[in-house]
C-alpha cells in the first residue's frame, strides 16, 4: 500500500462574496439571525455537519457553489443588507457606551475570566460560567463600553459526550485546530506576539490570539508552540483539566500571563474584573509592576491595584473555590516574594481569612483582599457570600461584610427564537432598543393570543422534531435494533405539555428529584387526557462520580417501561441544544438544594420564548418570583436534614404539576387555546425579559462598580501615586495605635430606660479612650436592632458626635436612637476607623466594640 501524505485545498472566495469573510470573523453573526440565515442558505448540510462553522465552511464549501452565489441576486441583495447592518452596528455613536453614563471610563475595562461560551462551534467553556462570560462580552459590545476581555485558548476545549448502552456518561476529547476558528494570531513585525512568564525555574511563553465580538476583543493565551517544552505546552491543553499543578500554572497564565498581554498590546485598563478566582494572581502582577517601574513599596502599590479591581464570585460552598497548600505555594511564589519586597508568610497571608493559620491559600480570598469592589451574582448569593467569607472581615457584623449583588442575566438576543423577535418587532416595536424598560414589556399584554401561541407551538414542533433526530443519531450510533431506530417517531408529542431540564449534572442540583415517586410520575406521564413530558440534558465533570451517577440514573429511568418515550435524555448538552430546549419547551424545572444555587441563568432563556418557570426559590428565581409568573417549589426547611428537605420538595413538585401546573396547561375553555395558559405567558415575558438580562447586569455593573473602581484608581494615580502612599502610611499607623482605642462608660440618659415611648429616642452617651487616634479618623455609632438569640436583627446605625473631652485624655460622644416601633431592642456602642480615600467602610478591618 501506497503512504499518502495529506494536505488541504480551499476555495476561493469570490469577490462578490468578500463581505462573508469580514462577517464570519466576527462573532456579531452568532446573535443576529440574518446572518446565521445567510450562512445556512450557503449550504445547510454543511451548516449542520460543521456544527455551525461558518470558517470551515468557507474552508469546505465547493468552489461551484460559491461562483453560484456570486450570480445569485437573491442572495448577494442579502448579503448586502446584513453587511450594511454590520457595519452601521460597528459605526453607531449613540451608544450607551459613548453617551452615558460609561463615556466616563476613558481607559478599557479589562474582563478575564477562564472560560467563555459564545457558541457551539467555538468550544471555550463547560458551562455556566462560560456562558455568562459570553453573554456579559455581547452586552459589552451592543451597549459599546471600552471593553477588553482576557481569556485562555483551549486545545481540546471541554469534552464532547457521549452515553453508551448502559447510560454511562463517555467523555470524548476534542482536538481543536485552531485554523477553523474565527480567530487570527496577534503579531508584531511580522511574528507572532510572545508574552512569557517565569514559572519555576524556566520562562514559559504563550501566543496570544484575538477573537472579534462585536464592538470588543477577546485575546486567548496558548502555551501549545515550539518555544515550550513538551509538558509546559499542556498548560492550555484542557479547560479544568490535569491535577492540582497543573490548575496552578494555568491560573499564573491567565492572571499574570493575561496582564502581561494587555500590556505588550500597548492595552493600560482602568479597571480589572475578576470573573470568579481563577484570574486572581493578576493583582500580584500589577503589583509587581508598581512595585518594579513606580518604585512603590507593596501596601502603597496594593491601594492602587485593589481599587481598580472587581471580583465577582459564582460559588456558593468553599469546596468549589480553589485553593494551594503552603508548600506549593512556596515553590511558585517564594522568589516572587522577594521581588515584591515581602515576606512570604506575610504574601501566603492574604489567600487566607487569617482566623486560621494552617488554611491553604485561597483563590477566593486573594481576589476579595485584592479588591475594593466585589459582588455575588444573585441577592440571595450576595447574602450567602457575606457569610460565607465574614471571616476575612473578622468582627464585622455579616450584613457588612463588604460583598454587594450584581444579579446575572441573559444576551436576550442570543436565546430569544428569531420568530418571537419578529412577533414583538411586529406588534412593540424595536424591543432591541427597550430591553431594561419594564413599562415597554408590558405592551406583550396587547399581542393577540392566538399568535402567541402559534408562534410558541411552531417552536415546540422544532423541538420535537431535533429531539427525535438526535435520538436517532444516537440509536444507530450505539448499534440499536432497526426496530428502537424507527420508534423514534414515537418519541414526544407537540401538543403535550413538555417540561425541560438541562444543566450541569451535579449533585446539589438534584436531576433525578422529578422520579422520588416512579409511580406517581408514571401515572401523570401517562394519563390519557392530560399527559406530560420531560426532556433532560446536560454533562457531569469527568471527576464528578456524583454528577455522572445521576445521568445515568435519569437515562435508565427513560428507558423503562411507562416512560419511554414520556422522558428523553439528550446527550452532549451544549449552547445549541440549550437553545432548541428554552425555545420550545412549555416549562423550565429547576431542582437545586437551597442555597446552592448561586444564580442560575437557564431558566431566564425561556421567559423571552413563552416559557414558564418551575423553581425552588433559590438563585434568581427568588427576586423574579411573582406568584404569577410561573411556580416555586416547597419553602426552604431551615432545621430539617437534606432528606427531608427533598421528601418535601418532590411532593410539592408532584403537588403542583397535579393540582395546578397539569389542569391549567389543557384548560381551553374556547376548545383552542389554554386561555390562562397564555396569561402565565405573557406575564413571564412581562416580568422576567427586561430585567434578567445582561443589558441590565452590564449596566449595573458599569454604574455601581466600574465607574466607581475608574474613579479611584485615577485618584489613586496622581501626583505619582501620592495618595495611595498617604493612604497605606495611614493604614500602617492605625494598625499600631489601633489596639489604644477603648469604649468605657456607656450610658443611657433616658430617666426610664425600660419604658420609652414609640416617637420618643434613646439618648446615648459614651466615653472613648483614642490614644494616639486622631479624633477626626474614627466613626462612633450606636449599633442597635431588635432583639434576637443574645444579638440583634435588622439592625441600623446611629452617629454619636463627639461633645467634649475628659481631663483624662479620653472624648464623650453622644447620640439619640430613635423609637420608631415597640419591641425589645439592644444596643452597642462601636468605633470604626475612617479615611476620605477609603473606599470600604471595613476596608482596614479594624473594629472597637464596647
Amino acid at each position: 500500500m501506497p503512504t499518502f501524505q495529506i494536505y488541504n485545498v480551499i476555495p476561493t472566495l469570490p469577490a462578490a462574496l468578500e463581505p462573508l469573510r469580514e462577517i464570519t470573523f466576527n462573532l456579531w453573526w452568532t446573535w443576529e439571525p440574518a446572518a446565521r440565515r445567510l450562512f445556512r442558505h450557503l449550504d445547510h448540510d454543511l451548516w449542520d455537519r460543521t456544527n455551525h462553522n461558518p470558517v470551515r465552511m468557507l474552508q469546505l464549501s465547493r468552489q461551484a457553489r460559491l461562483e453560484e452565489l456570486a450570480q445569485d441576486k437573491t442572495f448577494l441583495r442579502e448579503l448586502k443588507q446584513v453587511h450594511d447592518a454590520f457595519k452601521n452596528y460597528l459605526a453607531r455613536q449613540d451608544t450607551y457606551g459613548k453617551t452615558g453614563p460609561a463615556a466616563t471610563i476613558k481607559r478599557p475595562i479589562a474582563y478575564f475570566s477562564a472560560e467563555f461560551g459564545f457558541h457551539e462551534s467555538i468550544p471555550n467553556y463547560s458551562g455556566g460560567l462560560g456562558i455568562l462570560a459570553g453573554d456579559h462580552c455581547k452586552s459589552a459590545s451592543d451597549l459599546d463600553l471600552n471593553f477588553v476581555a482576557v481569556g485562555l485558548l483551549y486545545r481540546h476545549g471541554y469534552f464532547r459526550q457521549e452515553i453508551d448502552k448502559e447510560g454511562a456518561q463517555q467523555a470524548v476529547s476534542l482536538n481543536q485546530n485552531f485554523h477553523h476558528l474565527p480567530i487570527r494570531e496577534v503579531q508584531r513585525d511580522g511574528a507572532n506576539l510572545l508574552v512569557s512568564v517565569r514559572i519555576l525555574d524556566r520562562d514559559e511563553f504563550a501566543k496570544i490570539w484575538q477573537l472579534n465580538v462585536g464592538r470588543i476583543n477577546l485575546f486567548l493565551l496558548d502555551t501549545d508552540i515550539s518555544e515550550n517544552n513538551a509538558e509546559d505546552r499542556l498548560i492550555t491543553a484542557e479547560l479544568y483539566g490535569g491535577d492540582q499543578e497543573m490548575r496552578m500554572r494555568q491560573e499564573i497564565m491567565l492572571g499574570i500571563g493575561g496582564v502581561r498581554t494587555l500590556n505588550a498590546l500597548g492595552i493600560e485598563p482602568d479597571v480589572f474584573h475578576m470573573n470568579e478566582g481563577h484570574s486572581a494572581f493578576l493583582a500580584l502582577e500589577r503589583i509587581r509592576r508598581r512595585v518594579a517601574d513606580k518604585k512603590l513599596d507593596f501596601y502603597s502599590a496594593l491601594q492602587i491595584v485593589a481599587s481598580a479591581n472587581v471580583f465577582t464570585t459564582h460559588t456558593p460552598v468553599p469546596a468549589g473555590n480553589d485553593s494551594f497548600p503552603k508548600d506549593m505555594m512556596r515553590r511558585y511564589f517564594g522568589d516572587f516574594a522577594k521581588e515584591i519586597g515581602l515576606p512570604f508568610d506575610e504574601l501566603f497571608s492574604f489567600g487566607q481569612t487569617r482566623v486560621d493559620r494552617s488554611d491553604p491559600f485561597s483563590m477566593t480570598i486573594l481576589a476579595l483582599r485584592m479588591s475594593r469592589h466585589s459582588n455575588g451574582v444573585s441577592k440571595l448569593h450576595g447574602d450567602v457570600s457575606r457569610s460565607l467569607w465574614k471571616d476575612v472581615w473578622s468582627g464585622v457584623p455579616v450584613h457588612e461584610v463588604p460583598i454587594t449583588h450584581v444579579t446575572n442575566g441573559i444576551h436576550t438576543k442570543t436565546w430569544m427564537a428569531p420568530e418571537f423577535s419578529a412577533l414583538f418587532r411586529k406588534y412593540l416595536g424595536e424591543w432591541e432598543e427597550h430591553i431594561t424598560e419594564p413599562d415597554f414589556w408590558r405592551r406583550v399584554m396587547d399581542i393577540p393570543d392566538g399568535q402567541i401561541w402559534e408562534t410558541h407551538q411552531q417552536l415546540k414542533r422544532r423541538l420535537v422534531d431535533f429531539v427525535r433526530e438526535r435520538v436517532r443519531v444516537r440509536r444507530q450510533r450505539i448499534g440499536d435494533s432497526p426496530e428502537a431506530i424507527r420508534n423514534v417517531n414515537r418519541i414526544l408529542d407537540p401538543e403535550v405539555l413538555t417540561i425541560g431540564f438541562a444543566r450541569r449534572f451535579a449533585t446539589y442540583k438534584r436531576g433525578a428529584l422529578l422520579f422520588s415517586d416512579k409511580e406517581r410520575l408514571k401515572r401523570l406521564l401517562n394519563d390519557t387526557t392530560r399527559p406530560v413530558q420531560f426532556i433532560f440534558a446536560g454533562k457531569a465533570h469527568p471527576r464528578d462520580e456524583g454528577g455522572r451517577a445521576l445521568i445515568q440514573q435519569v437515562y435508565k429511568f427513560s428507558c423503562e417501561a411507562g416512560f419511554e418515550n414520556r422522558i428523553v435524555f439528550l446527550e452532549d448538552y451544549d449552547s445549541y441544544i440549550a437553545r432548541r430546549l428554552v425555545q420550545g419547551v412549555d416549562l423550565w424545572l429547576n431542582t437545586p438544594l437551597r442555597p446552592m444555587e448561586a444564580s442560575g441563568t437557564s431558566g431566564m432563556k425561556c421567559c423571552p420564548n413563552g416559557g414558564i418557570n418551575l423553581s425552588v426559590l433559590d438563585g434568581w428565581w427568588l427576586e423574579a418570583f411573582n406568584g404569577n409568573n410561573g411556580w416555586a417549589i416547597a419553602p426552604e426547611i431551615n432545621d430539617g436534614t437534606v432528606e427531608f428537605q427533598s421528601e418535601v420538595d418532590s411532593n410539592s413538585l408532584y403537588q403542583l404539576l397535579e393540582n395546578q401546573i397539569i389542569p391549567l396547561y389543557y384548560a381551553k375553555p374556547d376548545g383552542k387555546l389554554p386561555l390562562a395558559w397564555l396569561q402565565l405567558m405573557r406575564e413571564s415575558m412581562r416580568t422576567v425579559t427586561p430585567i434578567f438580562n445582561t443589558h441590565r447586569m452590564v449596566k449595573e455593573y458599569t454604574e455601581r462598580l466600574y465607574i466607581p473602581a475608574a474613579q479611584s484608581h485615577g485618584n489613586f494615580s496622581q501626583n505619582g501615586c501620592e495618595p495611595a502612599t498617604h493612604l497605606s502610611q495611614w493604614k500602617s499607623h492605625m494598625r499600631k495605635v489601633w489596639p489604644q482605642v477603648r469604649i468605657y462608660d456607656v450610658q443611657v440618659d433616658n430617666k426610664d430606660r425600660q419604658n420609652i415611648l414609640v416617637g420618643e429616642s434613646l439618648q446615648v452617651s459614651a466615653h472613648v479612650n483614642l490614644g494616639d487616634v486622631d479624633p477626626s479618623h474614627v466613626r462612633v455609632e450606636a449599633y442597635h436592632g431588635e432583639v434576637e438569640n443574645g444579638g440583634v436583627k435588622n439592625p441600623s446605625v446611629t452617629i454619636l458626635n463627639p461633645s467634649g473631652r475628659n481631663g483624662d485624655g479620653s472624648y464623650v460622644y453622644q447620640g439619640s436612637v430613635p423609637a420608631s416601633e415597640s419591641g425589645a431592642y439592644g444596643f452597642s456602642v462601636r468605633v470604626v476607623p475612617t479615611h476620605p480615600h477609603m473606599m470600604q467602610a471595613h476596608e482596614l478591618r479594624l473594629i472597637a466594640w464596647s
